[in-house]
């Protein structure tokens, strides 16, 4: 069974970090298990070098930033955080780094790409932070503009509006808003780091229910009524909900329904051929229960399909 070791007891008032090893059960790989939850290289909460990754976070208890190395030779993994959040932080390790995402009930054996994929990422696993917030806001921002788009709009709310990563971060690294902050944007700022008014109002739809969005999505018996009770909120579908919960509660069938190419690399990867969303769900069905592991092992196994067509053009929605 994996375990977590605390090495040294929070004291943020002194700015003394708080640092654990857990050693997973089995392989773990640590770029393909946390790596999507930065958004883009240009994003100041989460930073990636040769040791491991460090990213941010506004916890229940404030601020943090959190340092995981890559794991070593034993498979042990060493993580230490800073700042007022830092012990919330380290208790989330183990779920950050796929601790109870059980991968046994997935069967690929008939599809030979996705056997050989399962057989060389075993340390593959879904992440789950817990954060709604956190994981939703972006994925509004990201809706229906290319990834670039968003990526820059994102970075720049954050130099705009977060606060300085706690503790020993690399330069320039930030931790999201509070809800208040995030309130208090004014409209032309949202037009100043291009979010069109569309996306602006279905922020400001969540940021209004936020705390009772939490409390619904704590208080739900299954994913999907956490998944319902998001979709009760204007401006927030399903490639929204997906989006969030993949990443916050590790959710191990939703698939990003809507997403720009997602659907032809399914179908290239599975079938030889594009297809469309209704065709993509079709080709996952068998697995369904497990739909984003298949996914994701699409993803972590190489294959890139053949982009046909132009180029989506980059759209400024910044007021001139």
């Amino acid at each position: 069974m994996p375990f977590m070791t605390a090495l040294h007891p929070a004291d943020a008032r002194s700015g003394r970090a708080v640092e654990t090893v857990y050693r997973p059960a089995g392989a773990l790989d640590l770029a393909g298990t946390i790596g999507q939850l930065g958004r883009g290289p240009y994003d100041p909460t989460t930073s990636w070098d040769l040791q491991g990754m460090w990213r941010t976070w506004r916890t229940p208890e404030g601020p943090a930033t959190l340092r995981i190395l890559r794991p070593a030779a034993d498979g042990s993994v060493r993580a230490a955080a800073w700042g007022a959040g830092a012990r919330w932080a380290i208790d989330a390790v183990p779920g950050l780094l796929g601790r109870g995402d059980d991968w046994s009930g997935l069967d690929v054996r008939s599809h030979p790409l996705l056997r050989d994929s399962l057989h060389r990422n075993p340390g593959l696993r879904l992440t789950r932070t817990g954060l709604v917030l956190e994981a939703l806001l972006p994925a509004i921002v990201e809706q229906r503009v290319t990834s670039l788009e968003a990526y820059r709009s994102w970075a720049r709310l954050l130099r705009w509006y977060g606060e300085p990563a706690p503790g020993p971060a690399p330069e320039g690294m930030r931790v999201v808003p509070t809800l208040q902050q995030w309130r208090g944007i004014p409209s032309w700022d949202w037009h100043r780091a291009g979010v069109d008014p569309r996306r602006a109002r279905a922020i400001q739809a969540v940021l209004a229910v936020a705390p009772s969005l939490e409390r619904a999505i704590g208080a739900a018996a299954s994913l999907d009524e956490a998944e319902t009770a998001m979709r009760t909120i204007p401006g927030v579908g399903q490639w929204t909900t997906a989006e969030t919960l993949q990443r916050s509660h590790a959710h191990p069938d939703l698939v990003s329904v809507g997403d720009y190419h997602l659907a032809h690399q399914i179908g290239e990867a599975l079938t030889g051929s594009r297809v469309d969303d209704d065709g993509m769900l079709e080709l996952l069905e068998p697995w369904r229960g497990n739909r984003q592991r298949v996914v994701r092992l699409i993803l972590a196994s190489g294959f890139r399909f053949q982009r046909r067509g132009p180029r989506v053009a980059l759209q400024d929605h910044r007021w001139h």
